[in-house]
């Protein structure tokens, strides 16, 4: 190609645009009847049959945990919940890739994740409820679990997983940082400048945007002009990556991929799972009808990841109705005892809230802490 006709290309913006559109195809293992459309691709996943059971029993507990925690939040039981469902594969089948060594950053919406890291479902709900002991990340029997607490600043895990994937990578540690965001994380300034630093550096991270339509009410086509977020990785430098988010083994691909691209050296990757937030943006007002139509969050019921994954399974006999009937009441009675043991935790007094706000309390706190510790508050 000559040098003018270069020029004429660099110059021509439409077929800049097209070119953005065509370079992020969407990677896809399973179709929404259950059915593989790429063999190679399931071999490179390397699932056993256990492996799928297991992702589809985190992806049950993630859905049945989503239900419960929505009537606790209209008992007024709950404090803030953001509903997940629609993005089980997207969170579960990702997070599967990754092991305990590895450092979860969440967003608010990526409860699910850190239980599945073993963070107790009691510990979850006093979180919600503001409680010190929400923010204690230990398993059970005490034992550490790598997360940090829930990002309730839109996109700022970007930049605390920046830090520690750096931190991973200097010294010379077997493991990665994994950090979620929304589509609407993909517009805040703390979500660039995370992946900028990961990658400068060649930082052990792997970053996630859950594409789930609409950033609180904003829907997705209004946000940016960008064909794909996964676009704004390449900014960075960022190998990126579309996935089908409701394919849970392509979205497990991709992530078994990137981490071991990333803990290898080669620095970050960015991974945009396309799904569809099912429910509000969260239990605290939100109508969604006021920014999309009912037929629409129908239409979306019908692609949602349990369904593909199900018929998958129960073509391999390795999963069927009653299996999962008796999983779900397995799960929820495991939800029952931690509804009772966060209920049972004793309550936080005001004088509390004022020890727990400075590690050296100032002058004026102390004098508060006093007069309310002598009110019994």
């Amino acid at each position: 190609m000559t040098t003018t006709e270069t020029n004429k290309k660099i110059l021509d913006f439409d077929y800049q645009l097209q070119q953005q559109d065509e370079s992020f195809p969407t990677l896809s293992v399973l179709n929404n009847e259950g059915e593989i459309v790429d063999e190679e691709a399931l071999k490179r996943a390397n699932l056993t049959n256990d492996d799928l059971v297991e992702i589809m029993k985190r992806m049950v507990m993630s859905r049945q945990l989503d239900i419960r925690s929505t009537k606790l939040a209209k008992q007024g039981r709950f404090g803030f919940f953001a509903p997940t469902a629609g993005q089980e594969a997207s969170q579960m089948a990702s997070s599967y890739a990754f092991n305990d060594d590895d450092w979860l950053m969440p967003g608010y919406r990526d409860i699910p994740e850190i239980v599945v890291k073993g963070w107790p479902i009691w510990k979850a709900i006093l979180w919600s409820r503001g409680h010190e002991l929400g923010n204690v990340f230990e398993t059970e029997d005490g034992k550490p679990v790598n997360s940090w607490m829930p990002q309730i600043i839109i996109g700022a895990q970007y930049v605390e997983a920046a830090g520690i994937a750096l931190g991973l990578k200097k010294r010379k540690k077997d493991a990665v940082v994994y950090a979620y965001t929304g589509d609407g994380g993909t517009s805040q300034g703390d979500f660039y400048e995370g992946m900028d630093f990961a990658g400068a550096y060649h930082a052990n991270a792997v970053f996630f945007s859950q594409n789930n339509g609409f950033a609180i009410s904003t829907p997705r086509k209004l946000q940016t002009a960008a064909p794909h977020l996964a676009a704004k990785g390449w900014a960075a430098g960022l190998p990126s990556v579309v996935v089908d988010g409701n394919d849970a083994i392509a979205v497990y691909l991709v992530a078994k991929e990137a981490r071991a691209w990333s803990v290898a050296g080669n620095g970050p990757v960015f991974i945009e799972t396309l799904t569809n937030r099912l429910e509000p943006h969260s239990t605290a007002g939100d109508d969604p009808l006021r920014y999309r139509t009912q037929a629409d969050i129908d239409e979306h019921w019908k692609f949602e990841p349990l369904l593909r994954m199900r018929a998958y399974m129960e073509k391999l006999g390795i999963w069927s109705e009653e299996i999962e009937q008796a999983y779900v009441e397995q799960v929820n009675q495991e939800i029952d005892e931690n509804i009772a043991k966060a209920d049972n935790v004793e309550k936080q007094k005001i004088s509390d809230f004022l020890k727990h706000t400075l590690e050296v309390p100032s002058f004026a706190m102390t004098e508060q802490i006093k007069k309310f510790e002598e009110e019994g508050k």
